[in-house]
């Protein structure tokens, strides 16, 4: 007892704002049921395994410590009353019983470094010491109050503005995406004002971050009373975000379709009463995805040990899940935050709060996933075994990373639904972001790799431009499908059995099958651009792009579009099979620069006002664009990156590139840095960097000027000598940063999803491991037996070295 009183000064109470970590340990999966238990730092408030509490005292200094130790009860079920649910919910209190064991909790102090122990509850223990205790014992733990804080909806209530809302009839129109405050640069956290269509950015919030009050101070000036959260509306408009200003809180507005319907934002195509046939064959089709991609009926084989754990679904989180499971197959993912780095070294590098640490949480995940500890089979209800029985996993959960990889994105914050290519962007942006500067460390790289496009005009002279990305984009070309004859068949027996008023059963729906080869060859396929305007001939014409690789990366990512916008701007997946081969070469696809008597086009003239590699946006689908509500710029861009093919095309294309870094720069560019906004050379300039230095900073980081003039300090060697030279003579040098080889690959894995967008349904990952294909269903990790190759929507190839 003298020792704890000793130590009173390093106890603290907790205040009720203080976060609690109380569930599991912050740089391990380790909980009060592992066999050691969990020790909660009464300084601190974090929690740590048994193994790794003392790497907490030696960092920190704190020595008392609440010890948790929770016990499976050994009552039986029928022991326990059976109430009658009042809540559709499970596991909550008047809700579903969710059938789990129960525990008993234990409780002692621990005080280090000699872990002497005393009993709790105890009289004798110091007052502070017990307040402290039961302040950790009754508060609600971060990591649940982070999960409820997701799941939770508060009863909102009807907007006494809603019925007769006034809306000026101004012309607005609202597009699908690509929305921008209207006052600031802001692109996240806009508000829709439901009478004048204005968009505007939200609240700021007390840290700087959030919007610019640009929303709310409209209202203060016009008394609009309603706005609609952009990026909240869903196809049966429950889960839109409306806020009543005067009222002060979120809202329901009964008439919202309509609301919105005045800005161009119809979803009554979506509110149908009665299913088409289109509608019933997608349904069929659903239930066959589901079955296939997650092998239902199948006796699947469990796995367990190093590299088969799984992932508990925290609730609509499949999607990082089945990526993460991915990620972390690879070796350059594996090296940096599992073989070279472990966990003691990652805690030590960590700030005062490890669980907002990126590199901390992702070190956690990767032990978590690769160590095995945590793959070891239980029951599925009790200690008894039978013949019906099979062993399963618990998993592990991936709160905290799910957390910090998320502070930045407010999407994946939520419980949605997301989509699995998003998120692996967005992921790779913060692991880059985190490792900038030290490209030889950063485990992103291995999936960046350059593309570069060939422009010849009928003056036979050319023009490149080149850039840097981490997945390939393939178009589905639906019209080289394999299996015409059976699809002809098909629609024959389709419209019999429509005339017959019969539905087709699942066995007899055939869907178009297309060879990876031809999505692959679609990239690379000459295509014409209309509306070139050539320095040579100094007159528009049509000019022939090409595109290939000027590097093969370690890993190659095939995003397959599977998805595109109908009519109404409605997204739609499209029903196709892609025929997969385990290993591909794509050394036909590098760019070979300039050739042996090729010649450049000439700069334009300072007369022309036109640049040589400058494509004149069409001014119809420009047009067209604009009075759907999209910006100019942006709608130029769209326009000349499809080759004026159309407006569909272009559609497509501000779907993809909405989010890009360089979506506002201006399209004239200096010709010199084709890839490369003038502004911001001119920035590195202005703090006294030479400019070909100043030009491969910005390559290097992505055209970030932050990030740009990191790596310049961190490159002191850097040579001032830069590719771009190479660049705009036409050649295709290849970056020193970007990996590169050969062009042969092996399929490695791949997601698959399931459901007719990428905001609903399951994602599932398959991966090649040991000999075998595995699957990765949250949880449940097994032997696949017909792994569906041709169902994926994201693929991952490893490069085979020669």
């Amino acid at each position: 007892m003298e020792v704890l009183r000793s130590n009173l000064g390093r106890v603290r109470i907790p205040e009720p704002t203080t976060r609690i970590y109380k569930h599991e340990c912050c740089i391990s999966f380790d909980t009060p049921k592992s066999e050691g238990g969990l020790f909660v730092d009464m300084n601190a408030f974090l929690a740590f395994g048994k193994d790794y509490v003392g790497w907490n005292y030696e960092k920190t200094g704190n020595p008392v410590y609440l010890h948790i130790k929770q016990t499976k009860k050994t009552e039986d079920a029928e022991d326990r009353p059976s109430k009658k649910p009042t809540l559709l919910a499970i596991g909550i209190d008047g809700g579903f019983d969710n059938s789990e064991p129960q525990y008993e909790e234990a409780y002692e102090i621990v005080i280090l470094p000699d872990y002497v122990t005393l009993p709790f509850p105890s009289v004798e223990l110091p007052e502070k010491v017990r307040l402290a205790v039961d302040a950790v014992l009754l508060a609600e733990g971060a990591e649940r109050k982070e999960q409820l804080a997701s799941w939770t909806a508060d009863k909102k209530l009807v907007s006494k503005y809603a019925t007769d809302l006034l809306q000026l009839d101004n012309g607005v129109v609202v597009p699908p995406v690509g929305w921008k405050c209207a006052k600031c640069d802001k692109t996240e956290n806009l508000w829709l004002n439901l009478t004048d269509g204005t968009i505007l950015c939200g609240r700021k919030n007390w840290d700087g971050t959030g919007g610019n009050d640009h929303a709310v101070n409209h209202y203060r000036e016009t008394g609009y009373p309603l706005a609609v959260k952009l990026g909240t509306i869903t196809a049966d408009l429950e889960g839109a975000d409306v806020f009543s200003y005067p009222e002060d809180e979120s809202v329901v507005d009964p008439l919202l379709a309509q609301h919105l319907a005045h800005f161009g934002i119809d979803f009554s195509s979506l509110q149908k009463t009665e299913m088409t046939t289109a509608e019933r064959e997608l349904d069929q089709n659903i239930n066959f995805d589901w079955n296939r991609i997650q092998e239902t009926g199948e006796d699947v084989e469990p796995l367990f040990g190093p590299g088969y754990t799984g992932l508990v679904n925290l609730g609509n989180s499949c999607y990082l899940a089945a990526t993460m499971q991915v990620v972390f197959s690879m070796r350059s993912f594996c090296l940096k935050y599992y073989s070279d780095q472990s966990l003691k070294a990652a805690f030590s590098m960590a700030p005062a709060d490890p669980t907002v640490d990126l590199n901390m949480q992702l070190t956690k995940l990767a032990h978590g996933l690769l160590s095995g500890k945590y793959s070891a089979p239980v029951l599925e209800k009790d200690d008894t075994t039978s013949a019906d029985s099979s062993p399963k996993q618990e998993g592990i959960r991936p709160r905290m990373f799910k957390s910090v990889i998320a502070a930045s994105h407010p999407e994946f914050s939520t419980m949605r639904q997301q989509d699995a290519l998003e998120f692996f962007l967005h992921f790779i942006d913060q692991v880059e972001r985190m490792n900038s500067g030290k490209p030889d460390f950063d485990p992103s790289r291995s999936f960046k790799f350059g593309i570069e496009e060939r422009l010849q005009c009928p003056s036979g002279k050319v023009a490149y431009n080149r850039r840097n990305d981490y997945i390939l984009s393939l178009n589905i070309p639906l019209e080289k499908a394999i299996n015409k004859k059976e699809l002809a068949e098909f629609q024959n027996l389709k419209s019999k059995k429509a005339a017959e008023g019969k539905e087709l059963s699942a066995d007899e729906i055939v869907r178009p099958r297309v060879s990876l080869k031809d999505c692959l060859d679609c990239f690379s396929a000459p295509e014409e651009v209309h509306e070139f305007y050539s320095t040579a001939l100094k007159a528009r014409t049509t000019a022939i792009k090409t595109a290939g690789l000027t590097s093969f990366p370690d890993y190659l990512v095939l995003h397959m579009r599977k998805f595109v916008m109908e009519e109404g701007w409605v997204p739609k997946k499209l029903d196709v099979y892609i025929d997969v081969p385990e290993t591909i070469d794509v050394s036909g696809m590098r760019s070979n620069g300039i050739q042996p008597g090729e010649e450049l086009l000439p700069d334009s003239d300072a007369g022309d006002g036109e640049q040589s590699t400058k494509l004149l946006a069409n001014e119809d689908i420009v047009a067209q664009l604009v009075s759907m509500g999209f910006n100019l710029l942006h709608c130029q861009k769209a326009a000349i990156n499809t080759s004026n093919s159309g407006v569909e095309a272009a559609m497509n294309w501000l779907l993809e590139h909405m989010n890009d870094s360089d979506i506002d720069a201006p399209i004239s560019q200096n010709v010199q840095n084709p890839d490369i906004d003038q502004s911001k050379i001119d920035t590195l300039l202005s703090l006294g960097f030479e400019e070909k230095l100043a030009c491969r900073a910005l390559k290097a980081s992505g055209g970030d000027v932050e990030r740009a003039t990191e790596w310049i300090f961190s490159n002191p060697s850097a040579s001032a000598a830069s590719d771009m030279d190479a660049a705009t003579s036409g050649g295709a040098a290849v970056d020193p940063l970007l990996p590169d080889g050969g062009g042969r690959y092996r399929l490695l894995g791949f997601v698959s999803h399931i459901g007719t967008s990428t905001q609903c349904g399951h994602y599932v990952a398959h991966i090649h491991k040991d000999g075998r294909w595995v699957i990765f269903n949250d949880e449940k990790v097994g032997v696949s037996k017909n792994p569906p190759l041709d169902m994926g929507y994201l693929y991952f190839f490893e490069r085979l070295e020669s």
